[in-house]
């Protein structure tokens, strides 16, 4: 492991978690110790919260490692990862409503790679399964994963054993994450080609049937609206059983396939302060602005999918909308910790192609 520290002011841009999460996957995987000052600063109240400290807590597990200032409202962390061996039997629970997904997304990158395969790490998740400012988890099941599987070969099975909703949590989720020795490859990604299908579930747990319909009717009209044809549209409505949900909650993911294999994304997760149609409304809205900027993925995959650009072997190139700073944030941490280079095509029409030139990662014996 080198002994010099790379300093990270986590302030920066986005200045939230997934620069925090970021950093500390790759730290762990790259044996690279960091310090990260100012962590979530620009938040209130700033500092780690719960889900980070059981976030960074899961990566030093992981990495054999040592880390200090791991505490609630800490500002400032140090993260010194050892040996990762795996495969790697786990469980990370907050004990709060926290994201099984952001959590899965500190953890999948540390437990990717091995020099010698074996039989896949078992990893469960408890906490929030179905939460604002996160994605839900059925974004990371129907999107994230599937994106994951079809340009980097990783096949990662999820499986949602209980949802949790905000505030209570209480969700279940189990994932089974392969190990590869190789490189990832580039992923080539820049034409979209038509919709063919509007795919959605609206979703309620604890809650009444009629909700969820009136979420699902309302997506229906504003797409329809939106342009797309009605005999594309395919949403469902669903009422969770008392066993496959814990508290009560809702939401919507709506899912636009296209002729060329790409999957864009809309959502919303249901509040007390929003009436349902607000909610269909939402992600319907989400969704067309998504395909109005003629991108290959939307905007929550491209933050999501930076770092295994960075770490894949040769060029990357993906079309998509205009960046987040949740993506100039995950592109800027991986530049930093991998020497990976990006470089970023920014059009007027609010088109961008996001170009890599990756490290092509190959674990160490």
């Amino acid at each position: 492991m080198t002994s010099t520290i790379a300093h990270i002011d986590g302030s920066f841009c986005e200045g939230g978690g997934q620069l925090l999460r970021n950093a500390v996957a790759l730290s762990a995987l790259l044996s690279k110790p960091i310090s990260i000052a100012n962590i979530r600063s620009n938040r209130r109240p700033p500092g780690l919260r719960k889900q980070h400290e059981t976030g960074i807590n899961l990566a030093t597990t992981i990495s054999a490692g040592e880390s200090e200032g791991v505490d609630l409202g800490s500002t400032s962390v140090t993260f010194k990862p050892g040996k990762i061996e795996l495969p790697r039997t786990l469980t990370a629970d907050p004990g709060t409503a926290s994201s099984t997904t952001l959590l899965l997304q500190l953890a999948l990158p540390c437990l990717l790679f091995s020099s010698s395969p074996t039989t896949p790490s078992q990893l469960t998740l408890r906490g929030g399964t179905n939460a604002s400012q996160a994605p839900q988890i059925d974004y990371t099941q129907h999107v994230f994963l599937p994106f994951m599987k079809r340009h980097f070969g990783v096949d990662v099975a999820l499986k949602i054993l209980r949802r949790g909703y905000f505030p209570k949590g209480g969700g279940v989720v189990f994932c089974s994450v392969p190990q590869i020795a190789e490189a990832l490859p580039p992923v080539t990604l820049t034409e979209r080609g038509p919709v063919q299908v509007i795919r959605g579930e609206a979703r309620v747990g604890g809650l009444p049937f009629i909700l969820a319909e009136r979420m699902k009717n309302a997506a229906r009209t504003r797409l329809l609206a939106g342009g797309i044809s009605p005999t594309a549209i395919r949403i469902n409505a669903i009422r969770e059983t008392q066993e496959q949900t814990f508290g009560s909650g809702g939401g919507i993911l709506l899912l636009a396939e296209t002729e060329n294999g790409c999957i864009i994304g809309g959502s919303s997760v249901s509040t007390k302060s929003k009436a349902p149609e607000e909610i269909g409304n939402e992600a319907a809205d989400e969704l067309l602005r998504n395909l109005g900027h003629d991108g290959c993925i939307d905007e929550y995959l491209q933050d999501q999918i930076a770092i295994f650009m960075a770490l894949a072997k040769g060029r990357s190139e993906v079309k998509t909308g205009p960046l987040t700073d949740h993506t100039r944030t995950a592109i800027k941490i991986a530049e930093q910790m991998t020497g990976a280079t990006f470089l970023l095509e920014e059009n007027p029409s609010g088109c961008v192609i996001i170009r890599c030139d990756g490290i092509g990662y190959t674990p160490s014996l």
